[in-house]
């Protein structure tokens, strides 16, 4: 019979039981401390570690870009506007990463795509296999990407095709090609004006682009984030579209008409318009020769050959191109001639100098210490009175005033009626003319003897619109602008510009003579030529000579208003430089003028006089 062993207990000397104590304690421990470590990470740095997570992951991240405002003349017609374009883009990371899908792809791309074949796209797919960015076409309109976008939405017939999408942006458009175009300016990629009002005011015709976000989170969840894009402001001009595209029309006649004399093959040097409401500052039109295209404003084409741009180096071409943008109207200064006559006759008859009833003696010219100055007539206007004086445009009787007048009052005249001070229109690119005027210590005999008559100080045509404007509405000067409204992209108005009174220049009593000078003007004197029948209108021609003086170079103007009693409106021309042998004669300018106002006055309702 075996015998049974005996099961002896198991003891744990107290040694042993304290190091197991100790091994626990200590495991106990660094759990404890880990967890501890867990939990400051996530509460101070949890967000830091999520980004990082989700960086790992597949994530996008996509613009959304901002639609510029419009451009509008005064009824709401668009002179500029933004209109949506398409990029197509090939993802050939996500083509190739399934073999079913490429074939089909390239096929689809090979069919709706004129500027690619099967091997184009294969070849693309292979060099950049990674790519996930390879842009196939810009600027696609939405009936050229349509064939496309149909097969991408099919997923019935065309379930492999894939990689392929379409990027969103906006493409800057003119709808009237040159029209205004010194006014409008065009843009620059990236949405920067470069001229005219899309400079000015570029920052309230920009928007703010979106954003969308896609990625997966932590419980691979796709989250999709979208932050809509701001569009810009539409700017309401004063432009009026028709009276604008009726002066661009006769600018353009009369330039080619005289395109083929014999100094040049060309129009005049330029040609400026200014149509302006005198008791508002508003323009209703502003246009100059030469123009361009602003769907296209890097063409010189229309002022030189092939053969001249091809032989022009990059600074050559680049001051051609920024005298094709600029602004005549505001940008060119020059000595404007007779046109300055009313503002010398005002000056007198404001001060007191003159009362309106002297009479003056042309001989042909006043002998100012050693220098002659002629008179237009050589040979004497004889005994004038001071209207008489401005309707045959006398410079004999002018520098008679001005020994009157007086250099302090008429270098002070100058000051309150603009000149030698920039009208601060909203517009870029705004000459000064502070440093092309006399002050009343500068002034000497000679000087004030031919600032009387418009010669030996410069002026811009935005001065001279604007100070004549006062002196046929009752003296009030306004500021001059461009535009009227800034709207905001949901139709809301954001500013409305009314006008500005920013002084009083003369009486009432001294711009109701003037009034009546000016209108002799027209209907018996130099200005006949800008009179329209049955229509009263006031004005003064001017002929300035350019220096240097005797080279048979002249600029010539006019500038006049309607009606009489009320007037309504103001339109100032400047030739620069006739194409045509005798340059000195306002006719060139009045031409323009009264074809001008031929056509606007019915279109603005202005009634005939009896």
């Amino acid at each position: 019979m075996r015998r049974r062993r005996r099961k002896i207990p198991i003891k744990f000397l107290f040694r042993m039981k304290r190091k197991m104590v100790i091994a626990f304690l200590i495991i106990l421990v660094l759990l404890v401390g880990l967890i501890g470590r867990i939990i400051y990470i996530q509460l101070v740095n949890g967000d830091k570690y999520t980004k990082i997570v989700l960086a790992q992951q597949d994530y996008t991240n996509t613009t959304i870009p901002y639609r510029r405002g419009d451009i509008t003349d005064r009824k709401g017609t668009v002179l500029a506007t933004s209109t949506q374009v398409y990029n197509i883009v090939l993802d050939c990371k996500v083509v190739n990463a399934d073999e079913d899908d490429i074939e089909p792809t390239i096929q689809a791309l090979a069919k709706c795509l004129d500027n690619y074949d099967e091997s184009d796209i294969r070849t693309i797919l292979t060099d950049y296999a990674t790519s996930q960015y390879y842009v196939l076409e810009k600027k696609q309109t939405r009936e050229e990407i349509e064939e496309l976008q149909k097969i991408i939405d099919d997923d019935e017939n065309y379930p492999n095709v894939s990689g392929i999408w379409f990027e969103t942006e906006y493409e800057r458009e003119y709808p009237y090609d040159s029209l205004a175009s010194a006014v409008i300016g065009f843009t620059t990629s990236g949405n920067e004006g470069m001229s005219g009002l899309e400079n000015y005011y570029n920052d309230e015709l920009n928007g703010t682009d979106g954003r969308q976000y896609g990625y997966l989170d932590e419980d691979s969840d796709y989250e999709k984030t979208i932050v809509e894009a701001t569009d810009g402001n539409t700017i309401v001009t004063t432009i009026d579209t028709n009276i604008q595209s009726i002066v661009e029309k006769y600018i353009k006649k009369f330039n080619e008409k005289y395109a083929n004399n014999a100094r040049s093959g060309d129009g005049s040097e330029h040609t400026g318009v200014i149509v302006m409401d005198p008791d508002s500052g508003e323009i209703l039109a502003m246009a100059n020769y030469p123009y361009y295209d602003l769907n296209d404003p890097w063409d010189l084409s229309s002022l030189y050959t092939e053969e001249e741009i091809e032989d022009m180096d990059e600074e050559e071409e680049l001051d051609a191109l920024n005298g094709l943008w600029q602004n005549f109207c505001i940008t060119y200064t020059y000595e404007p001639g007779s046109t300055i006559k009313p503002f010398t006759v005002a000056t007198g008859l404001d001060t007191g100098t003159l009362s309106g009833s002297e009479t003056y003696v042309c001989n042909g010219g006043e002998q100012i210490g050693d220098y002659f100055i002629h008179c237009v007539n050589r040979n004497g206007h004889g005994t004038l009175t001071i209207q008489e004086a401005l309707m045959e445009s006398c410079n004999d009787a002018l520098m008679q005033m001005s020994y009157t007048i007086g250099a302090s009052n008429l270098a002070k005249y100058q000051s309150i009626f603009g000149f030698g001070s920039k009208t601060n229109i909203d517009l870029p690119g705004e000459a000064r003319t502070d440093s092309l005027i006399y002050s009343a210590e500068d002034m000497s005999k000679t000087t004030l003897a031919t600032n009387s008559f418009g010669q030996n100080f410069n002026v811009t045509m935005i001065q001279l619109a604007s100070g004549f404007s006062s002196i046929i509405n009752g003296g009030y000067y306004y500021q001059p602008h461009v535009v009227k409204e800034i709207d905001r992209a949901d139709g809301t108005v954001e500013e409305t510009i009314d006008a500005t009174l920013l002084k009083e220049t003369i009486s009432r009593e001294t711009s109701e003579q003037m009034k009546k000078y000016l209108l002799a003007v027209v209907e018996d004197g130099t200005g006949a030529t800008a009179g329209v029948k049955g229509y009263e209108i006031g004005g003064k021609t001017g002929t300035a000579q350019k220096i240097p003086r005797g080279d048979g170079n002249y600029l010539v103007s006019f500038i006049g208003y309607a009606p009489q009693d009320d007037p309504e409106v103001v339109v100032y021309v400047v030739v620069d430089e006739p194409n045509v042998e005798d340059q000195a004669h306002s006719s060139y300018a009045q031409e323009i003028a009264h074809n001008i106002f031929k056509e606007i006055l019915p279109y603005m309702n202005i009634e005939k006089s009896n």
